[in-house]
């Protein structure tokens, strides 16, 4: 049997590779790892979480970003994090922000363990990175890390929850990034009576 081998990239060959390809690529620190593709579910979460905080944070320092944007976290990996909240000033042309406080991950079957795990690992050990939220797509909930000194603590939200944001003064109703969304257990609103 043969197995391939990739050869180790390191951060900036990454970048600059990456700056060429019409995809997104995450950074494992050793190579490029392709990003999925989402679901309508997914992207009206995102769609739901921008609009919940972008209002909410109009006129105040701190700014979300979605998807489009990379982090560099701990052990220079990157991600694409579906959305994160920055309270320092980021440039224009950036395209890697590297102090989030902020992030939110909307979970799925393909990524879900590396989300709780990996990736929890990786903005614990990101020191700009106060809380990490984990938003399900099956349904209403979510698992919140907040850093508490060395360590975290962690919540587990339902659907009648607030998500509470203290790092940017902030407190939404963890429904509302579900507006919309009809999931497999509800009837449908058009079927007949």
């Amino acid at each position: 049997m043969t197995v391939a081998l990739r050869k180790p990239m390191t951060l900036a060959e990454f970048l600059t590779w990456e700056e060429r390809q019409p995809l997104r690529w995450e950074f494992d620190g050793v190579g490029p790892v392709a990003m999925t593709g989402g679901t309508v579910g997914h992207a009206n979460i995102q769609a739901n979480l921008a609009a919940a905080l972008g209002s909410r944070l109009r006129g105040h320092p701190c700014r979300f970003y979605g998807s489009a944007l990379k982090i560099q976290v701990a052990d220079g990996h990157i991600r694409y994090p579906d959305g994160m909240v920055v309270c320092t000033t980021v440039e224009r042309r950036a395209t890697v922000v590297h102090e989030p406080v902020i992030v939110f991950e909307v979970l799925s079957p393909s990524t879900a363990a590396k989300d709780r795990i990996v990736k929890a690992r990786e903005y614990q050990a990101t020191a700009s990175i106060r809380r990490y939220v984990m938003l399900e797509q099956d349904d209403v909930g979510a698992t919140v890390y907040a850093r508490a000194g060395d360590g975290w603590t962690h919540d587990i939200l339902t659907a009648d929850s607030a998500l509470a944001l203290p790092e940017i003064g902030v407190e939404l109703p963890l429904a509302e990034l579900y507006e919309g969304i009809a999931f497999d257990d509800e009837p449908a609103s058009d079927a007949p009576a």
